[in-house]
C-alpha cells in the first residue's frame, strides 16, 4: 500500500516538473514560430510592442513588459532597393492602405487668393468731422441743440448768437445798399461773408431791409453732435467752438490685422463685413489706408476701411467682422489643408512614391484659404499626397527612424543607417529570486 502511494507520489512530481520545463522553454521554442513570419529570412531585430524605440539583437521576453519580443522582418529586395531611392521611405501593405482609408490627392498649381479674417470696431469717418465756430464775440440767446449725442437734420438750426459787431455790419450792408454804390454794397457783403453768414443768409438780409438780432447757426448734413462748447446765456468769442458735427453717410472700421498676413493686404483691397448687431446683414468697403506702426500689444497693423452706411445703419462702437481678400497669385502649389501635419516646430506632408510606398517631407507653408495650403518647399507639381491616414504613416515612419535620416539629410552626408540593437538581458538563473 505505501509502495503505491509512493508511486503516486512520484508520478505527480514527475508531472509538474514536466510542465514547468515546458513553461520554461516554451519563448525559446515559439522563436522559430516567429521566425517563420519572416519566411527564410532572418529578422532585422527584435522589439517590444509596448516601446517600439527599443530594438534588441535576439528575441526573448520583453525587459520592460510580461510579453515576448516580436521580430521585425527586413525588407524584400525589390522594396530595400525602392527605400535606397527614396530615403526615410516606408511600405504599407496594400490591404491595409485599402482598411485604413487612405487617400491621395495630387498637388495641384494656379491662382491662389491669400485671405484673412480679423474684427475691428466702427467709428466715424474723421473726414466727415465738422466744427462749427464763431467769428466775433457775442452771447448765445438760443440753443436748439443741447446734448452731446443728439441727431442733427440737414438744415436744422443749431443755435441764435446776438453780436453787436455783427449787428453793425448788417446795418452797414443796409446803407451801402441805400447809397447806390455798387462797391460799398459788395464790401459789405464781403465783411459779412468773413465773419460765417452763407448766401442765402446775406441775400435773406438784404430782401428783409432790417438786420437780424441773432444771427443762427445750421447743421450742413445730417449726422449727430460729437461734442458741445456752449450753453444757453453763455458768452462765445472768436474762435470759440460751438458744436461738433459727424456725418454718418459713411464710417470707418478699425480692423487688427496679425503681423504675419500684414503684408497681404494693400490700399484699395476690397472688404466685406458683419456685424453681430445686424444678423444677416453684409456691407462692402475698401481698405483707405494701413497705418505705419503695429500694435505691440496685439502684435497687429491697424487697417482702416472705409464704408458706406445708408440708413446709418451702421453706428460707431459696433463690433466688425472683418474679411480680407487680397490680389490673386498665379502659379502657386497648393495641396489640402488636412494633408500638412504640423508639429509645432515644423510642417510636414506624407508623399506617396506609389500605391504602398510613402514618406514624410518637410514643407514650408505659405496661406490658406478654401481649405487649401500654399506651398512655398518642399513639393513639386503632380506630385501624390496622403490627405486622410496620414497621422498612422507618420506614426510608423516615427518608429522607424525616418524624420532622423531626414532631418540629418540635409546637414550630413547621404550613408546607410543601421539602428542601435540592444543586447538582451542576461537570463536569471532558475531558483533564482
Amino acid at each position: 500500500m505505501k509502495r503505491t502511494i509512493t508511486i503516486a507520489v512520484l508520478l505527480m512530481l514527475g508531472l509538474v516538473l514536466a510542465v514547468t520545463v515546458w513553461l520554461f522553454r516554451r519563448p525559446h521554442d515559439a522563436t522559430p514560430a516567429k521566425q517563420a513570419e519572416c519566411g527564410n529570412a532572418a529578422p532585422a531585430y527584435w522589439y517590444d510592442p509596448m516601446r517600439p524605440n527599443e530594438r534588441f539583437d535576439r528575441p526573448g521576453k520583453s525587459p520592460f513588459m510580461d510579453m515576448q519580443l516580436e521580430p521585425k522582418c527586413p525588407a524584400s529586395p525589390a522594396v530595400s532597393q525602392g527605400a535606397r531611392a527614396s530615403p526615410g521611405s516606408i511600405e504599407v501593405d496594400s490591404r491595409v492602405v485599402e482598411n485604413l482609408g487612405i487617400r491621395l490627392s495630387k498637388v495641384e498649381q494656379g491662382s491662389f487668393a491669400r485671405s484673412v479674417d480679423t474684427v475691428g470696431l466702427v467709428g466715424v469717418d474723421e473726414h466727415r468731422i465738422v466744427a462749427i465756430q464763431v467769428r466775433e464775440p457775442g452771447w448765445v440767446e438760443q440753443l436748439s441743440v443741447r446734448a452731446v449725442g443728439d441727431s442733427v437734420r440737414s438744415g436744422q438750426q443749431l443755435a441764435g448768437i446776438y453780436s453787436p459787431e455783427l449787428l453793425a455790419t448788417q446795418q452797414e450792408l443796409l446803407i451801402a445798399r441805400g447809397s447806390g454804390d455798387p462797391a460799398l454794397v459788395e464790401a459789405a457783403r464781403q465783411r459779412l461773408a468773413f465773419f460765417g453768414l452763407s448766401t442765402s443768409q446775406i441775400a435773406h438780409i438784404e430782401q428783409m431791409g432790417k438786420p437780424e438780432r441773432r444771427v443762427a447757426y445750421y447743421a450742413p448734413f445730417d449726422g449727430y453732435v460729437m461734442e458741445l462748447g456752449i450753453r444757453q446765456g453763455a458768452a462765445v468769442q472768436p474762435g470759440a467752438t460751438l458744436f461738433q458735427l459727424a456725418d454718418l453717410d459713411s464710417v470707418w472700421v478699425i480692423a487688427d490685422v496679425p503681423e504675419l498676413q500684414a503684408a497681404w493686404i494693400a490700399s484699395g483691397d476690397p472688404a466685406e463685413l458683419e456685424v453681430p448687431a445686424l444678423p444677416g446683414a453684409r456691407f462692402t468697403g475698401q481698405v483707405d489706408y494701413l497705418y505705419p506702426e503695429l500694435t505691440q500689444t496685439t502684435r497687429s497693423l491697424k487697417a482702416r476701411i472705409v464704408v458706406k452706411n445708408p440708413g446709418h445703419r451702421l453706428r460707431p462702437g459696433m463690433f466688425a467682422a472683418a474679411h480680407f481678400r487680397g490680389k490673386p497669385l498665379d502659379n502657386v502649389l497648393t495641396v489640402p489643408s488636412e494633408a500638412v501635419i504640423k508639429t509645432g516646430t515644423r510642417s510636414v506632408v506624407i508623399v506617396a512614391d506609389d500605391g504602398t510606398h510613402f514618406r514624410p517631407v518637410v514643407v514650408r507653408v505659405g496661406a490658406e484659404h478654401a481649405d487649401r495650403s500654399e506651398i512655398l518647399e518642399g513639393l513639386t507639381l503632380g506630385q501624390n499626397v496622403v490627405a486622410s491616414g496620414q497621422f498612422l504613416i507618420d506614426s510608423e515612419a516615427s518608429l522607424r527612424g525616418a524624420f532622423e535620416n531626414l532631418a540629418g539629410a540635409s546637414a550630413a552626408p547621404k550613408m546607410e543607417m543601421q539602428p542601435e540593437l540592444m543586447p538582451m538581458p542576461a537570463a536569471k538563473p532558475e531558483g533564482a529570486h
